[in-house]
């Protein structure tokens, strides 16, 4: 890239006197300056192409939205392939401390080694900072989807990130630690040996008043804000009553607090300004889902279920290569493309840039810049409706029997950067 407003890593992180880092104020909200540096990691496979595209198309927004007036400082950070190529380590310590330093940053999908061990890199950076809260906007743009009417779906899904089984408190069949851990549970809790047979696996599902009430707070708010009519608190309570059942009940008691009274409610319909709880068990919101996906804006649940749902409910608009995230804790985020490293088609110049593109969007919203945000959503719109896209989605129409012309990944990117009006 040879942008003036890029900062490559050249043996370090090279923060640009040009920019200001974004300041976290005492209650938590963003004081933001017209010259952000903001980090970027460009992630592993498929990366070094979607990134600098997404860079292309957000730098492209800023400047259409608001002339010389604001502009953004990117800073490359490394973790991953290139981190260990370069520094012999997956996450340098340097990259945790600029991410701190910076407050908002963004990044591509990064792999985990098969049989080197070690912790995923994705559960090291959401921990980093405690983004607690996974948000992902689902919605259509007019790609080719495989359900009837893909315009029925708009539903945020804000998945618990800090709690549940992805903590890693496993305890693998027939080890040492396994035995001990069973026979506490045998000979201290009562627990029948028909439930933990002497060559089963445990893995410890923990899941805290804490952690849910301020993973919910953050979903409410942004209903509210966002005017969003009916939410749902997802889990499979009525099984994992100490867990997933004590999520969906801290939910409700949150509903309660001062800060939501008359503005959530759990019967009747929703009025101007409120918004609709209720309670819906896994498999049938997995279910709805297909069946009525309009009927929920907003979906509130726990890690493991978090993950399921959002797939699914990526794959109704054509896949996550469609679907933007967002990390976000107490003021620090960290957005993401949702897909994965696609190592089959690296280097190729045919990845899907969307995902990370409309990331970008949504980290443009997150910090004030909505203007900026909207172009982008409008600038992917138009591409697709002109039928203009890389191979999967050019393909996609041309099985539905309608003409596409195919484009690189950058040639993509800067189609929607001339479609930003």
């Amino acid at each position: 890239m040879h942008w003036d407003n890029v900062c490559t890593w050249d043996g370090k992180a090279r923060i640009p006197k040009e920019g200001s880092f974004i300041k976290l104020k005492e209650d938590k909200s963003l004081e933001v300056p017209n010259n952000p540096i903001i980090p970027y990691i460009e992630g592993d496979g498929i990366g070094p192409e979607i990134t600098p595209a997404m860079i292309h198309v957000v730098n492209t927004a800023v400047e259409k939205a608001y002339g010389n007036s604001r502009k953004i400082y990117w800073v490359e950070l490394l973790a991953g392939d290139k981190a260990e190529e370069k520094t012999g380590n997956r996450m340098p310590e340097e990259t945790l401390e600029v991410l701190k330093e910076a407050i908002v940053s963004i990044k591509g999908p990064l792999g985990t080694p098969v049989g080197k061990g070690g912790k995923s890199l994705n559960a090291i950076l959401r921990q980093s900072m405690d983004f607690y809260s996974a948000i992902r906007p689902v919605y259509w743009l007019g790609q080719p989807a495989p359900i009837p009417n893909p315009e029925r779906v708009n539903v945020a899904v804000f998945r618990e990130n800090s709690d549940d089984v992805y903590m890693s408190i496993e305890y693998m069949p027939k080890a040492e630690n396994t035995k001990k851990v069973r026979e506490f549970f045998l000979k201290e809790m009562g627990v029948s040996e028909y439930a933990l047979p002497e060559d089963c696996g445990i893995t410890v599902k923990p899941m805290s008043e804490y952690k849910t009430k301020r993973h919910v707070r953050k979903a409410l708010r942004w209903a509210l804000e966002n005017g969003k009519r009916v939410v749902a608190v997802v889990g499979k309570g009525n099984i994992m009553k100490a867990t997933e059942g004590a999520f969906m009940n801290w939910a409700f008691e949150v509903a309660k607090e001062p800060e939501f009274e008359g503005r959530v409610i759990t019967e009747g319909e929703p009025k101007e300004g409120q918004v609709l709880m209720v309670r819906v068990i896994t498999d049938q919101m997995l279910m709805q889902l297909v069946l009525k996906p309009e009927a929920y804006d907003v979906i509130i649940t726990q890690n493991l279920n978090g993950d399921y749902i959002s797939d699914l409910a990526s794959a109704l608009v054509g896949g996550p290569g469609f679907v933007p995230s967002g990390n976000i804790g107490d003021g620090y985020a960290l957005f993401e493309s949702t897909h994965g490293t696609a190592y089959d088609i690296a280097g190729k110049g045919v990845a899907n840039p969307l995902s990370i593109t409309l990331s970008g969007a949504m980290m443009l919203e997150y910090i004030g810049w909505k203007e900026a945000a909207e172009l982008i959503y409008r600038g992917v719109k138009k591409a697709i409706e002109e039928r203009l896209g890389t191979p999967d989605i050019a393909n996609g129409f041309r099985k539905m029997g309608i003409e596409a012309k195919e484009l690189s990944t950058m040639d993509f990117a800067k189609a929607i950067g001339e479609r930003l009006s």
